[in-house]
Order: structure tokens, then sequence, then C-alpha cells
């Protein structure tokens, strides 16, 4: 199974939803890197269900134990190892999906492929394994913080099922993020959307909806030609977490019914340095970082588990219906939000090495 993420800076997952815990362990993180639980665990934070009740109502304080890689406050240079353990699982509510497949689930395609599954609460296919994700990137984000210290990275939600916002991508902050529990920064549509949810979650339904992610102060120079290109990393990054169905940077898809004349970003010199005078191309080009910012959007579908009685089979092949079990989002991008951030820190932080290395050769 493919759990492993990134080249020099590379994370491996471990764990199930309902099993011990979840953790991560990361190799080709630099020596001499200030690092402690509390650099981690503001991140497990935002991500950690039972924070509002707009989320799942699961009560995990998703406290991180480093076991392994740190010695007095710093970065070995070693593998470091991160465990939470989980305390509020309940295996026991999800029985009755033993021998049947959820509706849009990985029960059906994991059951195909391995021969068997976990089927207490999806096992590795839950949200709950980027817990090892977020983790891994609170390091990230410490090393980053030593190579590119200008770097700043602003995650929030722009739109829930057909509720848009007005957001400035220049100047967004994370504490304007961070101000309600959707984590959209425009106040009027944050209370949009959080009617939105709730009302869906009466209903017995869920929602969707797009994430946008800024990186500020990233250098020229990140990134490789051809099949590692910057937005070729961040796609499968984004595209690896779970519930996503679609991915664009800059422009993206309206850039099909442009002109070139349209599209293009021209140059100019500003304050001495080479710039572009506009940024359809979302600061990257060729596949490699340009100096303007970084903007992509990940798409997110509705949550798949919903109180909703729908028809599927079992694994014997006989047709049957299902009314959802367990604890779960009506709506997943308030909680996808750090994972966003986390898996953009971590394609910077291992293309950050990559060109710190080619400058030392």
């Amino acid at each position: 199974m493919g759990s492993s993420f990134g080249q020099l800076f590379r994370i491996t997952t471990f764990g199930e939803s309902h099993g011990g815990g979840i953790g991560v362990v990361i190799d080709g993180c630099p020596p001499r890197i200030s690092l402690g639980e509390s650099d981690i665990q503001g991140e497990l934070e935002r991500r950690r269900p039972g924070q509002s009740e707009l989320v799942s109502p699961r009560q995990e304080p998703d406290r991180c134990e480093i076991l392994s890689g740190v010695f007095e406050g710093q970065t070995l240079g070693t593998p470091i190892a991160i465990l939470v353990r989980n305390q509020d699982a309940r295996p026991e509510a999800y029985r009755e999906l033993k021998e049947t497949f959820r509706p849009s689930h990985a029960d059906f395609t994991y059951e195909a492929k391995y021969g068997i599954r976990n089927w207490q609460g999806g096992g590795r296919a839950s949200a709950r394994e980027t817990i090892g994700r977020v983790a891994g990137a609170a390091v990230a984000r410490k090393v980053l913080a030593t190579l590119f210290p200008a770097i700043e990275l602003v995650t929030y939600v722009t739109h829930v099922h057909d509720v848009a916002a007005a957001v400035n991508s220049d100047s967004v902050r994370r504490s304007e993020v961070e101000a309600n529990p959707v984590r959209c920064p425009d106040a009027a549509a944050a209370v949009r959307m959080k009617a939105a949810i709730e009302q869906a979650r009466l209903e017995g339904d869920s929602l969707g909806g797009i994430i946008e992610c800024v990186i500020r102060g990233a250098p020229a120079g990140l990134g490789e030609p051809v099949f590692d290109k910057l937005e070729a990393d961040f796609a499968k990054a984004m595209l690896s977490l779970p519930a996503t169905k679609g991915f664009e940077i800059g422009s993206g898809f309206a850039a099909a019914a442009m002109k070139g004349s349209e599209h293009n970003d021209p140059f100019a010199i500003r304050e001495g340095k080479i710039r572009a005078t506009s940024n359809r191309s979302g600061g990257v080009q060729g596949g490699i970082s340009n100096g303007e910012n970084i903007i992509f959007r990940v798409a997110f579908k509705p949550t798949a588990t919903i109180a909703r009685r729908q028809q599927t089979v079992t694994a014997s092949g006989e047709e049957t219906t299902l009314e959802a079990r367990g604890r779960h989002d009506p709506c997943v991008l308030p909680r996808a939000v750090p994972m966003v951030e986390a898996m953009a820190a971590l394609v910077l932080c291992d293309h950050g090495l990559r060109q710190r290395a080619l400058s030392i050769s």
C-alpha cells in the first residue's frame, strides 16, 4: 500500500480510524531544527473532530507523542516518529458494515484490491489517517521557516455547496480564516455556509465545496521540469486527500476559454527584480515557481456518509439497504482546511530541500 509521500522530505503514515492510534514517520528532516510537541499540537487542534457543532462529534484530544528523532528540543537528522493514540474509538458501531458495502466509500474497492478490509470506520480510508500528514507537515513548517522564512501559507473555504465567498488572496490572513468554525474569511458568506451545513445535517444529508490555498513569499526556482513539476506534486498531494474530486492552479479550467493574449502574464522590472504583472499562471511556469503568489483550489465532494437509507449490496452479492452508522462531518470543508495546508507544506519542504541540494552542488 502506498503510504509514503515525498522524496528528500518523506513521510510514511500508519494506523487505522478505530485501531490503537495514528502516526507518521518522517525521514529527511535536517538536524538541529528546533522542535517540540507543542509545535505539532496546534496544527492537530485545527484538524481534530469535536471542535465545533459543524463537524464530527467524536471526542479525541489528538495528543501527539514524539517517539524518536528529537533530543533536547532539536531534530537529530534521524527518522522522527510521531504517534497520536485513539481514545474515542467505537468499532462496535460499524459491525453491520462487516458484510455490507457503503455507497461511495472505499469498502468495496479495498475488498476488491486486498481481499480483506478493516470495516471499523473505514480503516486507512478514513480521514483520520490525515493526522499523520498534519503532524508531518508541522515539522515541514519548521524546516521551511529555516530555509525560506518569508513563505506564508493561508488556506480557506471559498464555497460550500452553492454559497460562494469573496476573498482577496493577496491580503487574507489566517486570523480571518480562524475567526469562524467554517474557516471562511468572508464573514457574511460564512454565516450562510454555516446555515447550509446545519440544514444538511438536519436533513440527514451532506455538502461539498471548494478550498483555496495561497502561498506568499515562495522564491522563484522551486519545482522540477517534466514529471516533478511543482503544480503536478501539488495536484498529487491534494488529490490524495479523502473526498477530493478536483484540482486547479491559477486560472485553472477557465484558461480553456481564454486566448493567449488574454492569459499570458507579462514580465516587468519591479524594485530591481523580474516580476509578472498578472498571475494567471498561479505562481508556477514550466513546473517551477516564478516568485509570484502560488494559488490553487481543491474541490471536495459531499461527505459519503449520510443519515439516509441507501441502496447497496452485501459481500455475498445480496441487494439490501443501509443507513449510516457512526459519527461523521456533514461537510468536510472546515476540517479539510488544515489538511490542504499540510499537504502544501510537505510539497514546499520537499522541493525546498531539493533546491538547496541543487544550489550546494
